[in-house]
């Protein structure tokens, strides 16, 4: 299936971006995130499919799920802004009368060229898709432990759970009442304050355009718990003490100093596990100065763990992004298979890393749902 390279991820993956302040609604905390200056040579427009969707992936076989939109990538070679194209915001015609049943989509490819300056791909699904086709093949080496379905046919059919947008206790209100900034380019968004997601597009009018889309998307079963679950969060209010305040030079280095407290509280507090990841990079696309990629963490037990897709442009300067926040047991997932490929598959070698025996390895495996994989004893 897909391999991973050793690529080097932007040193900061909102650079160029700010953060305005938060605002609340339940448990859903939403962070602004504008650009002083759009990036015009490359834009962002929705294909809406609104329904369940099957990829052809070639020879390493399909990817299922629901995928009600893709978007498409326009850029320009000479730096000149780029225009709009195809853009497409509801199914159907004027006048025409609506589907009785949502249609099975098909697609070629996560990320398709349609022209020579043209890219659609399935946002999100691209990550997605990275992550369960991580070793995909499963055994190198036909250890006995292994079953012959585990040789002959790897992780085949790999199958995770999530939830839509919509599902979400508060997301949708928050989304549709919230404000949109000036020159807002993205948004992080938390719930019960763990964060959940990032996006970020080119462009202020991209993400005027696509800020609905983000109910559609898919959230862990980890961020619907702390949704449903956790009490309303606070607010983050700046506090400017009156006394010792005798100018307006003196008043606006207060108000500058609560600006700077307040950008650190949603930088480096509430983003940290995103932006200290370390994560492995994958190339999908060149698109003249831009790259698009896709990366997975190194899939840490008990921390934060983001798979994502990302455009940079040539500096390193992340255009577009989108995050997926996993759950424990996903987590989980990856770090056993990161451990087993890295030791060949050899059960007894795997088990000694971790301290225990084979026996409760095998009991792990079994717990993460890959029983199935392994030789069943009469």
């Amino acid at each position: 299936m897909t391999s991973y390279s050793e690529l080097h991820a932007p040193a900061d993956l909102f650079d160029g971006l700010r953060t305005r302040p938060s605002q609340v609604w339940g448990a859903v905390r939403l962070v602004p995130l504008v650009r002083s200056e759009p990036v015009e040579d490359l834009r962002l427009h929705p294909r809406i499919h609104a329904g369940p969707g099957v990829v052809d992936l070639g020879r390493k076989g399909s990817y299922c799920s629901y995928i009600p939109h893709s978007f498409v990538a326009e850029w320009t070679g000479d730096g000149s802004p780029a225009a709009a194209y195809g853009t497409q915001l509801a199914e159907g015609r004027p006048g025409q009368e609506p589907v009785a049943a949502v249609g099975l989509h098909f697609h070629r490819r996560m990320a398709r060229q349609e022209a020579r300056r043209r890219l659609r791909f399935l946002p999100l699904h691209l990550a997605l898709e990275g992550y369960l086709a991580l070793h995909f093949g499963g055994p190198t080496i036909a250890w006995e432990e292994w079953s012959r379905q585990a040789v002959r046919q790897g992780l085949s059919p790999r199958v995770e759970a999530a939830y839509l947008g919509l599902q979400v206790p508060g997301l949708a209100d928050a989304l549709s009442v919230f404000e949109i900034h000036p020159g807002q380019c993205g948004v992080l968004v938390h719930l019960a304050d763990a964060l959940a997601a990032a996006f970020v597009v080119p462009h202020p009018e991209d993400y005027r355009t696509l800020h609905p889309t983000l109910v559609q998307d898919l959230y862990g079963d980890l961020v619907h718990h702390y949704a449903t679950l956790m009490p309303p969060v606070s607010d983050f209010r700046a506090h400017i003490a009156g006394t010792g305040i005798r100018s307006l030079g003196e008043l606006r280095a207060a108000a500058a100093e609560q600006t700077d407290r307040w950008a650190e509280f949603h930088d480096t507090t509430m983003a940290a596990g995103l932006v200290e990841q370390e994560s492995v990079w994958q190339p999908v696309r060149r698109m003249g100065r831009f790259t698009l990629s896709r990366f997975l963490p190194e899939f840490r037990p008990k921390q934060d763990n983001h798979i994502g897709e990302a455009i940079v442009d040539e500096h390193g300067r992340t255009v577009y992004l989108k995050t997926f926040r996993l759950s424990e047991n996903q987590v989980r997932r990856g770090f056993l298979l990161s451990r087993l490929a890295a030791h060949d598959w050899h059960l007894a070698d795997t088990a000694a890393e971790f301290g225990i025996d084979s026996a409760a390895l095998a009991q792990r495996l079994e717990t993460a749902g890959f029983g199935h994989l392994l030789r069943q004893r009469r």
